[in-house]
């Protein structure tokens, strides 16, 4: 059990992440191809995906290098997932190679001990990357760079819509009940009694904000079970899984779906969708039935266009960054480049 202890100032400073993070995606996404673990149906296709690029001479050997530093269970390096990774992949890469040589040292030190005996003895590399080998670290940067592009990049838009749906949840949780209703929204696995935000977790620890707040990461492969930082002197953080659970049209993204769009209603129920709205919410601000505004709402989604999620007994529906920039008229936002599939 992970308890999270708050104060009054740490209930002020409670955020939650505007961006998809690229480094704890990719650590995460390791973890599930690397080991053999349930996977939520949800990312059963990715899984297949990923494991087809990797079969065909993908990043195996990047793939095995993270997985040494990846157990499916318990601690692994903060260094892997540094905060500045918030503004991109490459900010992310080059605050890993900025990590402090006694860090670098320690951290690597307790992955190998608090491990299972087959990792007690660490590989050459790794006792290597520990004594500040600039080498090391160029191919573990360059591994992390690999399995990102490979098998991780090309899922980046459907995260992003994904993570953006829970974000504009967790918004309307704030407006409606406040930083408490946005803890306590966290389940089913973390149980918000304050002051003490209570996580199930692999090991027992108590981790105090003092005043620093949280930051709350939403993240398309965290798998069942919210992460934070071993280290209590880090920036807190605490990054949860998304629920995969949402609404989609059953025959998927087809031709004639972006035909269908360019129409005034639709173009009107994509402006009015503007600020996240349920179903029942669209229709007034578009003055037609609420079955008339879902008909539109799913040829928008089928677009992919419109990210919708069951809440309850309620559908909430929030642009995704393609539907986002059509409205807007502007470029969409830059994704990860696809790279190579090959080791750097």
């Amino acid at each position: 059990m992970l308890r999270v202890h708050f104060t009054a100032e740490d209930l002020a400073r409670v955020t939650v992440a505007t961006r998809l993070d690229p480094l704890w995606e990719t650590m995460l996404g390791v973890q599930q191809l690397a080991y053999s673990v349930q996977v939520m149906p949800a990312m059963q296709g990715w899984r297949r995906r990923a494991r087809r690029v990797v079969g065909q001479g993908g990043p195996v050997g990047s793939l095995r290098m993270l997985g040494a530093l990846l157990p499916a269970r318990g601690y692994f390096p903060d260094f892997l997932t540094p905060t500045a990774a918030e503004e991109g992949l490459d900010v992310g890469l080059e605050a890993i190679r900025g990590t402090p040589p006694r860090r670098l040292r320690d951290e690597l030190m307790q992955l190998t001990d608090s491990g299972p005996a087959r990792r007690r003895s660490a590989p050459v590399w790794m006792r290597n990357l520990a004594g500040g080998d600039r080498d090391r670290m160029a191919e573990l940067t360059g591994a992390i760079r690999t399995v990102h592009d490979s098998v991780i990049a090309p899922e980046w838009t459907e995260a992003e819509a994904r993570v953006e749906g829970d974000r504009a949840r967790r918004a309307r949780t704030v407006r409606d009940a406040g930083v408490h209703g946005l803890l306590g929204s966290l389940g089913p696995l973390v149980r918000w009694q304050p002051p003490v935000l209570h996580v199930d977790y692999p090991v027992d620890r108590d981790l105090s904000l003092g005043g620093r707040g949280l930051r709350l990461i939403p993240s398309y492969f965290c798998r069942r079970t919210p992460i934070a930082l071993a280290d209590p002197e880090l920036r807190p953080v605490l990054v949860y899984p998304i629920d995969h659970s949402t609404v989609r049209p059953s025959s998927g993204t087809k031709p004639q779906a972006l035909s269908a769009l360019l129409g005034r209603t639709r173009a009107r129920t994509l402006a009015a969708l503007h600020d996240t709205a349920t179903t029942g919410e669209l229709a007034r601000r578009l003055r037609i039935s609420p079955a008339s505004a879902s008909q539109h709402v799913h040829v928008l989604a089928a677009a992919n266009l419109v990210h919708s999620q069951r809440v309850g007994n309620q559908v909430l529906h929030t642009l995704t960054p393609l539907g986002a920039a059509l409205l807007s008229g502007t470029r969409m936002p830059s994704e990860p480049s696809p790279g190579s599939f090959g080791l750097r």
